[in-house]
């Protein structure tokens, strides 16, 4: 395939340098599920902001026959993941077939291309090994998301890292910058090594994103594994501890992306913070600087409610705002049976679930809780959303959790089915943005800005993009965090406190009895967070930051 064939356009000049850029997942399209959450959000929007900035940017990514999973209730209205054959028939065959060592066998790949006319994006490949010419388990590699088997987690990496370095080969393109969106696409590396057989030449053309605020997140396994699956390529273990001076029995993949790449980012100023803090004892790493994850307005905003804003038209927004929140409202009698009100105050929380986020914050002081709810003079409703990883039991009990406390609640929904859709239908139809996890553990946090695109107000504590952005009661309500040196339960206690003080003495009477500064705020936000926090910054920094250094 010829450039022009891949992109359909020119690169702008300023834009000029090749970038690959690989991710485990690409959240573009409703309608193509290879994507779990914020990870696959994020490079969904950098692929929309590339094609709109006319970016050199392709991307490298894994054409998932199951994506990560649907979500459906059981019998019993609670949550159940079902593994269902997805089939694209707008991708591209592009016709281009190679193998790839795995276990010290060739594995089949063939790739696919999601043009940018399809859905404004940027070219992406996809690379799948669902072949007739491989076995079961080889095809098993590109079947889920993240499959909860480490051998065959290890191999997607290889097929992502190695493969996608082996088709841009094959491609005939010529590549500047190798950027890793998260250490899942590390094998790419050791391919890059046995082609330049010197880590500096690697160093050249590598950067790495760093998503994750904590040690034990960050995927390692042992040497002996990685080198009896092939995710060295051509080197040995030893080679590779004496190229990149690690010791130990396990490699963690973020230590060695940090050690091949020139030069690395966390997801916001406090995520680089605290990256810097994490991985400070590894001599050799390089350095980490900021750039903040950002969304792509363009694809996220609403049209009418973007006029009315830029009109200062207060009737308007008030008009629009209520129609969003009606169909919202009809995926809430859809699934759960209950009429909502585009009258009333809602809430909504709705992203991965995982413990550290803490879903059911508010639910901490049932009485409360139930006192909140059932408050005539100030009514609220509350949705709560989210796709929990489908092995992680305690997350899904969790979700079943609040499902079973939700129902008896005419004014409290659990919706099932978290996608882009879904994500989208509930940010234009929220009021409230509730964002409150574990302080420190949020990298970045994006889901809030594409709210306050659509006139919700984030509710927040000041983790990941949030303290760049919140300035409390002009743009957003800042929950109080607790001190860090308390333990979790007592800062689980206070953090609850504080987020019920704030909806009960200042969100819901500003709401039924200002509506000049509820919408005061409305406004204010949206012209906070863009250009700021709108990816064509994002995609643009990356060029002056990373590729053009």
């Amino acid at each position: 395939m010829t450039k022009e064939e891949i992109f359909g356009y020119t690169p702008d000049p300023q834009y000029n340098k090749a970038v690959a850029y690989f991710s485990m997942e690409f959240a573009i399209d409703q309608a193509l599920k290879i994507y779990s959450g914020g990870l696959g959000f994020l490079a969904g929007s950098h692929m929309r902001s590339a094609y709109e900035l006319k970016q050199n940017v392709i991307g490298i990514g894994m054409l998932w026959k199951y994506g990560y999973y649907d979500q459906f209730r059981d019998l019993n209205a609670e949550m159940k993941p079902m593994f269902v054959e997805k089939g694209y028939s707008f991708l591209k065959d592009t016709g281009i077939m190679f193998t790839v060592p795995v276990h010290d066998s060739p594995v089949h790949v063939r790739a696919y291309l999601l043009q940018p006319s399809t859905f404004g994006s940027a070219p992406i490949f996809l690379l799948t090994t669902n072949l007739n010419e491989n076995d079961e388990q080889s095809r098993s590699i590109s079947y889920k998301l993240y499959d909860s088997n480490e051998a065959t987690r290890i191999a997607q990496s290889i097929i992502l890292g190695i493969g996608g370095a082996m088709l841009i080969d094959k491609l005939g393109l010529n590549i500047d910058v190798y950027h890793m969106n998260e250490g899942h696409s590390l094998p790419l590396n050791f391919y890059l090594y046995s082609k330049y057989q010197n880590l500096a030449e690697v160093k050249k053309r590598v950067i790495f994103t760093t998503h994750t605020p904590e040690a034990a997140g960050n995927e390692e396994h042992r040497y002996a594994l990685l080198k009896e699956m092939s995710f060295f390529y051509h080197l040995q273990d030893h080679e590779v501890k004496h190229i990149l001076n690690l010791e130990g029995d396990s490699l963690n993949y973020t230590v060695a992306a940090l050690k091949f790449a020139k030069k690395a980012n966390g997801v916001s100023k406090m995520h680089a913070e605290v990256a810097r803090e994490m991985w400070k004892g590894n001599p050799g790493i390089c350095d980490i600087v900021d750039i903040t994850n950002a969304q792509n307005k363009t694809y996220w905003k609403d049209d009418e409610l973007e006029k009315a804003l830029a009109n200062n038209d207060d009737k308007a927004i008030v008009a629009r705002k209520k129609e969003m929140k009606r169909q919202l409202f009809k995926v809430v009698a859809d699934q759960c049976g209950k009429i909502f009100d585009e009258n009333v105050l809602t809430i909504v929380w709705a992203r991965r679930f995982a413990g550290y986020k803490r879903a059911d914050l508010m639910m901490r002081d049932w009485d409360r809780f139930i006192k909140l709810v059932f408050n005539a003079d100030y009514p609220v409703q509350v949705i709560w959303a989210g796709k929990p990883y489908p092995e992680d039991y305690g997350a899904i009990e969790q979700f079943n959790q609040i499902i079973r406390r939700a129902r008896p609640l005419a004014n409290c929904a659990v919706l099932t089915g978290y996608e882009l859709a879904l994500s989208a239908l509930a940010k234009k139809g929220s009021d409230v943005w509730l964002n409150n996890p574990r302080m420190y553990r949020e990298a970045s946090g994006t889901s809030g800005m594409t709210a306050a695109f659509n006139g919700s107000i984030n509710l927040s504590l000041p983790d990941g993009w949030v303290p760049e952005f919140a300035k409390d009661r002009k743009n957003s309500f800042v929950i109080t965090p607790a001190d860090n040196n308390l333990s979790n339960d007592e800062k689980d206690h206070r953090e609850a406190e504080s987020l019920m003080d704030t909806l009960e003495n200042t969100i819901l009477p500003m709401y039924y009895k200002d509506q000049k500064k509820w919408l005061s705020i409305i406004k204010t936000a949206a012209a906070d967070v863009a250009p700021a926090f709108d990816s064509g910054r994002m995609a643009d920094e990356y060029y002056k930051v990373m590729y053009n250094v």
